[in-house]
């Protein structure tokens, strides 16, 4: 029927406008420290079936197939790609880069924790380490202060954060940055400025020292940059592109069709 024609193809046309959005989004944040791409998958919708598998034909014999007709396609999730992104390097001393899984907690002023792979700390006026935002003053979990005369400032790959002072040649430790997995990360919601929330599909966060227990290793003067790939990412735009176009296509050839029957009840 043209009429299935024009509703199974539109499904089509909306999917690819969804996953379009997906690649506008990944586009959108090339330069976004510590970004995870998004990968748009599809399912098809249900089926009407004109002869079932394995029916009875008149000789007795089951037929090895049967006749189902697809109604179209929709998108079924959007997965996050947390694979690593390559690391700049940088002259800031309060720029941490995670090397491995894991994730920041953030301490978001309502008191709910969040969780961040974007490591470009600052120091608030208390002296406390905050995800550097000029919206949100959100402070590293658990909570690490810088003392006002510290002059340099260590910060180890498994954590330990040391400062230099000038009454003291000896480095003195004033905390340890912890890192939390999740055993199922993609689970985790995204909340935009670089923040994910904990939801039932991630599970319960792990929190233990880096390096422990599978977590990455920190690196000091580093940021992660955002894993998408220019390149793949046009040619999934490109396609996208093109399987809109015939999905038109096929919402055209069912209006002609329709037409058609349309002149011939004419004559």
């Amino acid at each position: 029927m043209s009429v299935q024609t024009l509703y199974s193809a539109a499904t089509g046309m909306t999917a690819m406008e969804k996953k379009l959005d997906v690649i506008a989004n990944n586009l959108a944040n090339i330069e976004t420290t510590g970004f995870k791409r998004g990968r748009a998958n599809f399912e098809d919708l249900f089926y009407r079936h004109e002869v079932f598998p394995g029916a009875e034909d008149g000789s007795g014999q089951f037929t090895p197939t049967g006749i189902s007709i697809g109604l179209g396609s929709r998108l079924s999730s959007v997965q996050t790609d947390f694979r690593q992104g390559a690391f700049q390097q940088t002259s800031n001393q309060l720029d941490v880069a995670i090397e491995g899984p894991g994730f920041f907690q953030i301490l978001d002023p309502s008191g709910q924790i969040f969780y961040s792979r974007a490591g470009n700390f600052s120091v608030n006026a208390n002296g406390n380490l905050v995800l550097g935002s000029a919206h949100t003053g959100r402070l590293l979990e658990p909570p690490i202060v810088i003392p006002e005369d510290a002059t340099a400032i260590s910060i180890t790959p498994e954590g330990r954060v040391f400062v230099q002072q000038p009454e003291n040649p000896q480095l003195t430790p004033v905390g340890d940055i912890e890192l939390v997995t999740f055993i199922n990360p993609e689970g985790l919601l995204k909340l935009g400025e670089n923040l994910f929330a904990q939801t039932d599909a991630s599970g319960a966060p792990t929190a233990g020292a880096p390096g422990q227990e599978g977590r990455g290793l920190l690196r000091q003067n580093a940021l992660e940059a955002s894993n998408v790939e220019p390149v793949r990412e046009l040619i999934d735009l490109i396609t996208t592109q093109r399987a809109f176009e015939m999905n038109s296509q096929a919402v055209q050839v069912g209006d002609q069709m329709m037409q058609l029957v349309a002149n011939m009840r004419r004559l």
